[in-house]
């Protein structure tokens, strides 16, 4: 087999698998030469042969292209049939179709995960590592200047601020924006149940304590989202975990029968792109979980701070949706989706509103005036559709690239979630794999990963782990990406 043909293949399998999408450019000749230690004359080569395939086509000096979605799905077609097919053809990744059996009974369980997760916060910081285990979305993908000059501007315009205009529910425009961006998507909602709070974390809290006291059992998805973990621990309640299934998410029978068998006081979920399974709950799934919880009166957190970062045609629905009683509490936040940095969140806690209003006074007392104007500013005047178009298209595409590469470096027997949302992908390794020996063995070389543990309050994930990759895509980040799958193999 020659190099270039061998190139040629892997090109025409990634174009296939979407990580170069029509339209798109592909590697320069000179990046193709240093990614793939090969020659410039054999990726012009391999270029060459590509471009009489008709699966790319060059623009003077713009470089080499996919071709249009329909010329491309043609030359696919026909290169099925050819010797490249033939020496492209490699498995597809090993998809996530279960999860680890849970335990019979489920048992409540106290919670402390905080410890891990802040030391785990800490040393993407302390050691300025790569971050597949960040939490965070990339910040350079955000319009933050644009948003600074608002806030700059507001600043300026009113030098003192009176305190009672911060109080909640929060600023009056803001809270319109946000409706508004709702009713855009298909979802009308009343303004005035919306609390303006600091970040989703701060809903969450609150949403919780509202609906629960010190004791409480709080039932929630395995694995799921720490920051729900949190929540339960801060307030001094007990967890207990329902098995959810990588793609259709928490298994409604088995919730029945813990609300069978034990008093639950609430219920805390993430319906749309969970962290960090990265499932799209199916719309008939959201209706049956509403019914089951509202034929009990047991109130619902819904975690949707993900909401605007699928990668579908369509923003997915809500359980806000489904819910006629008002035990839905509806927690969002533009952190994920716009900034990070101003911490703007809000809930829509229906029949627990004024409680929600009330705890925010007790706990915080405002949320600050400066970033809200800023944002409902932003929201107002600038693009903040065509920001979020970029946004899901570069989520998508890293998700494709880190999916192909976990697949290409990770030893056999390694499985991944198949995100519709979000940036986050769920990584199965060996069972021989320790996530904690892999964390530790990564940071030392400057790599982080969110180790399993982290996401439940069991053992159930010890040999998994979460990556983030909402970071840009260099040889650096593939360079470690190699050398995770490399400890990987070792450990196995």
């Amino acid at each position: 087999m020659k190099l270039y043909e061998k190139l040629a293949a892997e090109m025409t399998e990634a174009v296939r698998r979407g990580v170069f999408a029509p339209g798109e450019r592909i590697p320069s000749v000179r990046q193709a030469s240093q990614q793939h230690g090969v020659s410039i004359k054999t990726v012009l080569h391999a270029y060459a042969l590509l471009e009489s395939l008709g699966i790319v086509e060059t623009r003077p000096q713009s470089g080499y292209f996919v071709r249009d979605a329909v010329a491309t799905a043609a030359a696919l077609e026909r290169a099925a049939d050819s010797a490249v097919a033939a020496i492209s053809a490699v498995s597809e990744p090993q998809r996530l179709t279960n999860q680890p059996a849970p335990q019979v009974s489920p048992v409540a369980a106290a919670v402390d995960v905080s410890r891990l997760v802040l030391s785990t916060l800490r040393s993407i910081r302390a050691h300025d590592a790569v971050p597949f285990g960040s939490p965070y979305p990339d910040p350079s993908l955000f319009p933050w200047r644009r948003i600074n000059q608002y806030a700059n501007a507001i600043a300026r315009r009113q030098a003192s601020w009176n305190l009672i205009d911060d109080l909640p529910p929060g600023n009056p425009e803001l809270i319109r924006q946000i409706a508004r961006r709702y009713a855009e998507n298909g979802v009308p909602v009343d303004p005035g149940e919306i609390v303006v709070t600091l970040g989703a974390t701060e809903a969450i809290n609150l949403s919780l304590q509202a609906v629960a006291k010190p004791g409480d059992t709080v039932a929630v998805e395995s694995p799921t989202y720490y920051a729900m973990l949190h929540a339960i621990e801060r307030l001094g309640m007990r967890a207990i975990e329902v098995a959810t299934h990588p793609v259709h998410g928490i298994d409604i029978d088995a919730l029945a029968r813990v609300i069978a068998e034990q008093k639950i006081a609430a219920c805390m979920v993430m319906p749309n792109f969970q962290n960090p399974l990265g499932f799209q709950m199916p719309d008939a799934r959201k209706q049956q979980l509403v019914a089951l919880l509202g034929a009990h009166e047991i109130p619902v957190i819904e975690n949707d701070v993900y909401q605007e970062l699928y990668f579908g045609d369509t923003r997915p629905s809500t359980l806000k949706s489904f819910d006629t009683r008002g035990l839905v509490l509806h927690c969002a936040s533009f952190s994920k989706s716009l900034t990070a940095s101003y911490r703007i969140g809000w809930a829509l806690p229906g029949r627990y509103r004024a409680q929600v209003e009330k705890l925010k006074f007790l706990n915080t007392l405002t949320t600050p005036s400066v970033p809200q104007v800023a944002v409902a500013d932003y929201l107002r005047n600038d693009g903040y559709d065509r920001h979020l178009r970029h946004v899901r298209k570069v989520y998508r595409q890293q998700a494709r690239i880190m999916t192909a590469l976990v697949q290409r470096f990770f030893p056999a027997g390694t499985r991944m979630s198949t995100p519709q949302g979000g940036y986050v992908l769920w990584v199965e390794l060996p069972e021989r794999v320790d996530s904690m020996r892999l964390y530790q063995a990564a940071l030392a070389r400057s790599i982080t990963v969110g180790p399993g543990m982290m996401f439940s309050t069991r053992n159930d994930f010890r040999h998994f782990i979460r990556l983030n990759y909402s970071y840009p895509w260099t040889p650096q980040t593939e360079a470690a990406l190699k050398t995770l799958g490399e400890l990987v193999t070792q450990m196995a």
